[in-house]
């Protein structure tokens, strides 16, 4: 019988974090040896935590020569969401801000929702039968995600949806998978059924890589209420579509706290850290040398500084999104584009899967 899925089979978070700064340091000298699958689910435009937290480094190991796969996963905003009659709208504006924030479709980019590649959906029925309905529901991210989404019915997607990410990572045979903290789980999973996978039908000749966690070096960060991570649901985000008037006003609104004296405190003033927090990201300064320059200036001072800052960092982006959203016929060709790319992918992937399984005719 197969060994159970130990989520913390990588060990600590710290020695994850060290496996990644390997990771990262062979990856800039040897960018073709690894393929990196990254992406978002359709159920909005992106805002600023999607920009720091994977947006940027997206664009800069897209840059380094590294083939990306940017996955748009619209069949799995069905497991928790109500927002199926606008997932067509969202798609085409998520690629819109990718394209916007930098990301150069092409050869070693490839941009596509896989609703489309039919191949790399049929690797699920494979790969259920890898892994145990107990294993599944132990999944302590899918726990997390179904009291976040205060969902009273769970439909089976919700448990599977963890393998059908297996299916959109090792399709394409990637072995490097952009992640946070909160979705190591879900990659272990992924390492568990290749695994499984390679040992059962080719164990002389693996089909599939077991994928390697490159961890976000970026803060996590919190919404303009301070008290929870950014979310367009929970109106508490500045959409990069927005304008600088619009972005401004939000930022007025944020929670900070009645000392005028600013300083950076992460754990007694995560309010006030945020910000500078976000400051610092558009500047690459230090937050605690922000706030001392911004001193007794107190709360106004600090959303002033904020709002001339990152409208200033997003206004090339937001201008480019101008001119991308009067091209529709282009966004439409990025996606035929990258869906018959990836489906030549996905096509040798499954027959070789076909001809360890001894399944073809």
């Amino acid at each position: 019988m197969a060994k159970e899925i130990d989520y913390g089979a990588n060990g600590s978070y710290e020695a994850a974090v060290e496996r990644s700064k390997k990771l990262e340091a062979d990856i800039s000298a040897n960018p073709k040896r690894y393929r990196v699958l990254t992406g978002d689910r359709p159920t909005g435009r992106l805002h600023i935590g999607h920009y720091f937290g994977s947006l940027q480094n997206r664009v800069r190991l897209s840059k380094l020569g590294i083939p990306t796969m940017i996955l748009i996963a619209d069949y799995q905003v069905l497991t928790d969401h109500d927002a199926f009659q606008e997932i067509e709208q969202n798609t085409k504006q998520l690629v819109i801000d990718y394209l916007a924030a930098g990301i150069v479709p092409g050869e070693d980019v490839i941009i596509y929702p896989h609703s489309y590649v039919p191949e790399c959906n049929q690797l699920l029925l494979p790969f259920l039968t890898l892994v145990s309905n107990a294993e599944l529901s132990r999944n302590p991210t899918v726990k997390e995600e179904i009291s976040s989404a205060g969902l009273k019915t769970v439909n089976e997607g919700m448990y599977t949806y963890p393998v059908h990410q297996a299916c959109d990572i090792l399709f394409c045979k990637g072995n490097v998978v952009p992640v946070g903290k909160d979705q190591l789980p879900h990659l272990e999973l992924t390492r568990t059924i290749a695994r499984r996978f390679n040992e059962k039908y080719s164990p002389k000749n693996p089909v599939f890589p077991e994928p390697q966690a490159l961890l976000s070096k970026t803060p996590s960060i919190l919404g303009l209420d301070g008290s929870q991570k950014m979310s367009k649901s929970r109106g508490n985000a500045i959409m990069l579509s927005a304008s600088e008037d619009e972005t401004a006003a939000l930022i007025k609104k944020a929670k900070t706290d009645a000392e005028r004296n600013i300083t950076y405190d992460p754990v007694n003033r995560p309010e006030v850290a945020n910000l500078l927090m976000l400051i610092s990201l558009c500047t690459k300064e230090d937050p605690s040398e922000i706030a001392s320059r911004i001193g007794t200036g107190g709360g106004g001072a600090l959303k002033n500084m904020l709002s001339e800052v990152l409208n200033e960092e997003l206004r090339p982006l937001r201008a480019e999104r101008k001119r991308l959203e009067a091209d529709p016929a282009y966004i439409k060709s990025v996606l035929e584009d990258g869906i018959r790319r990836a489906r030549e992918i996905a096509i040798k992937t499954l027959d070789e899967v076909r001809t360890v399984m001894n399944m073809r005719i």
